[in-house]
């Protein structure tokens, strides 16, 4: 009887510890929470009730009390396995589960009075002639769970058989004992099987949601990059050589800022997530040119103050058309980045650049990265309205403007690797 006893408690800890986890956690839906709530109070109160029949305290004058116990858990225990399936998310189980418990309670109130499934005398608690029906319905409940589970782990396209498996196997051998040996463990097995379904139920579904938010962020992440190209090839539909700029400043970006890293310039700043940040997001640098006119943008000869003041405004602009463009379909550190580079790409280290006048480390590390590629491509480049310069020509202007254009520390590292940008 202590064996027994230490079984039962164990059994009550161990559901009230689940139950408390499950009040609390926020990963399921209201719904499913109930479904297992339920399921493992009722584990509780079925091992209540029949430790409370078989604990070797009966007393004649208690019988009744223990009949009306003992129907309610006979009535309730073979409908656990449809709230076990409920509580994994099939459907219609709580119409099926009314039903069943119904039929069982029918059966075991009409059977009480007249001892045909158990009754108690003098001595205590003993099966009835008919004690076959419980164990018929348990069965049933038994082979409704293997189908319901076998359901359920479809739904999971089977990831985790073995635990269904193992699930089963606990089970079935918590019944056994008690059938052949007198030994009473079947609800310290149900207990483990529902911890286990519920262990088994939470990673499969917290693995699904997880594969679907990397789905989802896979398919933004081609939105975006979609968006990007898009734009990008907008500017280069106004004006091919600006297209072709774009592509190669990408790579200078990129490699500028490896080499950095790697000569620990910035170090602490430019990780690999800056890198691909950096390499996506060139493209948009120039986006703001969209605001400029054609007759500016294409102009063959040198601009007015005038024009000048008008192409100008394409640095602000196209932070703005970043920013609205973007908003709400990227996080803040993608939307951030990219109006970065393309509304200071313009700036200078010493603070004579636009369009806000920044300076030194004012000015965000992405844009005066950008600075570096956008200028050297535009010097080697044929443009409209003047001849490619010889790239000696080009590094020797990003050598003087160190320190007054550039950042000297990114200027340095650019020269230093000069051979790979040419």
């Amino acid at each position: 009887m202590s064996f027994y006893f230490a079984t039962i408690i164990l059994t009550e800890l161990l559901m009230l510890a689940m139950t408390i986890h499950v009040v609390g956690y926020s990963g399921f839906e209201r719904t499913q929470k109930d479904w297992f709530v339920l399921t493992f109070l009722c584990i509780m109160m079925c091992a209540a009730e029949e430790y409370a029949v078989h604990c070797g305290l009966y007393d004649v004058s208690l019988s009744k009390m223990l009949t009306v116990l003992t129907v309610i858990q006979f009535s309730t225990a073979p409908v656990l396995a449809m709230l076990f399936t409920g509580a994994l998310g099939l459907r219609h189980q709580a119409k099926i589960a009314g039903i069943y418990f119904a039929v069982n309670l029918a059966v075991e109130a009409i059977a009480a009075p007249f001892g045909l499934i158990f009754y108690f005398n003098e001595s205590g608690y003993f099966r009835g002639q008919y004690f076959l029906t419980y164990e018929f319905f348990y069965v049933i409940s038994l082979i409704y769970l293997i189908v319901g589970m076998s359901i359920a782990g479809k739904k999971f396209r089977h990831r985790d058989l073995g635990t269904i498996i193992m699930i089963l196997v606990i089970l079935v051998a918590g019944i056994i004992p008690m059938t052949f040996f007198k030994l009473n463990i079947t609800y310290v097995a149900i207990a483990i099987g529902a911890s286990l379904c519920y262990i088994y139920y939470n990673d499969l579904n917290q693995e699904d949601t997880l594969s679907d938010l990397v789905s989802n962020q896979e398919k933004m992440s081609r939105m975006q990059e979609h968006i990007i190209s898009g734009m990008a090839n907008l500017i280069e539909s106004r004006d091919t050589e600006t297209g072709e700029h774009i592509a190669r400043t990408s790579a200078y970006v990129k490699m500028l800022a490896e080499y950095a890293r790697d000569d620990g310039v910035y170090a602490d700043e430019i990780s690999d997530r800056f890198i691909d940040l950096m390499y996506t997001l060139a493209p948009m640098h120039d986006v703001g040119k969209i605001v400029v006119p054609d007759h500016i943008l294409k102009k063959p000869g040198k601009l007015t103050d005038e024009e000048f003041d008008q192409m100008k405004q394409h640095a602000a602009a196209g932070g703005k058309v970043v920013r609205n463009v973007l908003n709400g379909i990227t996080e803040e550190e993608f939307l951030s980045f990219a109006s970065d580079i393309a509304t200071y790409h313009h700036e200078k280290w010493d603070g004579s650049g636009y369009p806000t006048g920044k300076k030194g480390e004012e000015i965000p590390l992405s844009a005066r990265i950008m600075a570096i590629a956008d200028v050297f491509d535009a010097l080697i480049s044929e443009r409209c309205y003047k001849k490619a310069l010889p790239v000696e020509k080009a590094l020797s202007i990003i050598e003087e403007g160190a320190g007054a254009h550039f950042d000297p520390q990114l200027a340095a590292v650019f020269l230093n690797h000069r051979s790979d940008f040419v």
